[in-house]
Order: structure tokens, then sequence, then C-alpha cells
């Protein structure tokens, strides 16, 4: 009989333990979340849609997370199509979820640009409504939306992205355009004389970049002079394995904590692609929609993960919750911007990638 090598010898312990490590990891899965590792730090979230409450993912919902964000039956296209229509039923069995099993809910959004019908712009014969009818109009959406998620909703983005990404102040929106600046101090108004006990945030993309950075603090800061009710800044978290830097991560956090303001990440991902600045493809850098999943990938998304949540388990004092913007790589809004992303803490399979152990290694 052939004698056993010396590399026969050193495989079976090395396999045992990868085993004994990888049981490890299964048994970590199976009794404790993300959830119950942040306990003491914050709360940890996760957008839903309605298709994601059965089976499975609702499994692994409840399994990893205690907050959950519907990511688009709140917003005002979906849920207020017309002016004397809301369609409630999405919106409805979110909140439902959340109050069964004991969630924390939050909601998202109340004023945008985007996914805005456009019967808040127009009069009947097309021309554009005076500023008095626009705020009018989004005073009874407010009203309507947040008095019915009173008793679930702990905090609304109430106002989404209406700072400019290149050197102009605000977005030239046509909420804007018809209303100047005042509409996002009167929304804040509208919200908290709708539910006062409700967190109030202003919510926006790109926060870790200077320019921006700036702008956004002018703004906040102006209006709470105002004595507007203000609560928090949502800092998106739409971001890539190379943005933002530690540093300027770190700067966000203490230059908005400085207001008094909450702080919560609102819409976490971290695409595998540099070619993303908060979530948005840059022009030009596209590719197949079959890319895989490659290992300098994983490598480069699981260091950045893991510094992203350093610093916020540093900035625990002032941070009031973290939402992951989606379940899973199985499907990822990202994935709409000219091919395949993956980029969230669990696989299309709804298994754990390695950041997942990252950031619960601590």
């Amino acid at each position: 009989m052939r004698k056993p090598t010396i590399i026969t010898y050193l495989a079976v312990p090395l396999l045992l333990a990868g085993f004994m490590f990888s049981a490890y990891q299964n048994k970590e899965l199976n009794t404790k979340g993300l959830k119950d590792y942040y306990q003491k730090y914050f709360p940890i979230g996760v957008a839903v849609t309605p298709w994601d409450l059965g089976g499975d993912k609702r499994n692994l919902i409840l399994s990893q997370f205690n907050s959950v964000t519907a990511e688009n039956a709140m917003k005002m296209g979906p849920i207020h199509p017309t002016e004397n229509t809301y369609n409630w039923k999405m919106a409805d069995s979110i909140a439902s979820f959340a109050r069964v099993n004991g969630l924390k809910l939050r909601g998202h959004c109340l004023v945008w640009h985007n996914q805005t019908p456009r019967w808040l712009f127009k009069n009947e014969d097309g021309s554009s409504v005076s500023k008095e009818t626009l705020l009018k109009r989004i005073q009874t959406h407010i009203n309507t939306v947040v008095s019915r998620y009173k008793k679930d909703i702990y905090a609304w983005d109430v106002v989404n992205e209406v700072i400019a990404d290149d050197s102009a102040y605000f977005r030239k929106s046509p909420l804007y355009q018809i209303a100047g600046e005042d509409f996002v101090e009167m929304a804040f108004r509208y919200a908290h004389q709708a539910d006062p006990d409700a967190q109030l945030f202003y919510n926006d993309y790109n926060t870790e970049q200077p320019l921006k950075r700036e702008k956004i603090y002018k703004m906040l800061k102006g209006l709470l002079a105002k004595g507007v009710p203000i609560h928090g800044v949502g800092l998106q978290g739409h971001w890539s394995v190379n943005n933002p830097s530690r540093s300027e991560l770190e700067k966000s956090i203490a230059l908005f904590s400085s207001l008094g303001l909450k702080i919560q990440i609102t819409e976490l991902d971290v695409s595998v692609y540099s070619g993303h600045q908060g979530g948005r493809l840059i022009q030009g850098n596209t590719s197949s929609s079959t890319e895989q999943f490659t290992t300098e990938m994983e490598e480069k998304q699981l260091q950045q993960y893991k510094m992203i949540f350093e610093v916020l388990r540093k900035y625990k004092a002032n941070i009031t919750g973290v939402t992951f913007w989606n379940l899973s790589d199985q499907y990822s809004w990202l994935d709409n911007r000219g091919r395949k992303n993956y980029p969230l803490l669990f696989d299309q399979e709804l298994k754990p990638k390695k950041a997942y152990f990252e950031v619960t290694k601590f």
C-alpha cells in the first residue's frame, strides 16, 4: 500500500479547520443577525418592497434587521398618482409587516423632484401652478400621508436631494423653479404639524464631497436658525469601493453633528464599480450586464465595508440608524445603471458574503 505523503497528513487538519470555521459561521448566522451585533450601537435597517415580505426574503429580513424602509411604495408617484387618488395597498403592506413583527419603520420620502407626478406642478390647462398652489398641494399630500402612518413611522425623509451637484446652490427642479427655497422650510413645518413626534430628516447623496457637503451644511444651518423643525440628516451612503475615504466620511459626520442633528446612513450600498458616484453612473462607463463578481471586487468591497462600519461604530453617539438599500445582490437598484452590480452584504442566493463577517467582527 502506498504510504500517505506529508501533504495528505497536513490536508486533513486543514480541511477539518475549514469545516469547523464554516460551521461556526453558520451557527453564528442562525443565532445572531446584523441587528444583534449592533444592538448597542444603532438599528440596522433595509429598504424593502411588498414582494420581499414572504418566504426566504422574509426570514432574512427578520433574522438580520430591526428596521425597514419602503424603497418606493411611499414616494409621491406610487402613493399619490393623481390629485384625488391615493394608492395605499403597497405602503400599507409594509407598515403592517413592520407593526406585526415589531420592526422600526422609516418613511421615505415626502418631497422629491423625482418620482413625482406631473399633476403636482400643473393646472388643468397645462400651465404651471402658482407658488401658493404648489405649497398647498404639498401640504395636503404631507398631511394625508404622515397622518395615516402616524402610529407606525418614527422618522421621515421629508425632503430629498435639493442641493445641486455642480457649482449651483439649489437644484433647479420644478419645485425650486415655482416655489424657490421656501418649499424646503414649509415641507418640514407641514410634516411636524402632521406628526409632532416624528423625527424629520433631510436626505441627500454625495454628502462626503466637500463642495456639496458645505452647501448642505449652509442650508441646514439657515433653516435651524429660523426654527424649522429638522432633527437629522440622512447620508444616503450610495458609495463605491473607492469612495468615500475614511477622512471625508468622518468630516461629514462631525460637521452635521455640530449642528445638533442626528445622523443616519439611509440608503447604504457599496458599488463594486468605481464609475459610480452617489449611486449615479458616470456617463461612458458601462460594460456587459453579465459581468461577474470577481475576487478583486470582493476584496475591495470587503475593505470598504470594513472601513465604513469602523467609522460608524466610532461615531455611535451621533448615529441613530443605518439602512441598507435593498436586501441582497439578487436585486439592487444599481442593476439598472447599465450592468449587474453586487453592492450588498448578501449574495444572489441570500447568503452572507465575506464582507458580512468583516462588519460583524469587532
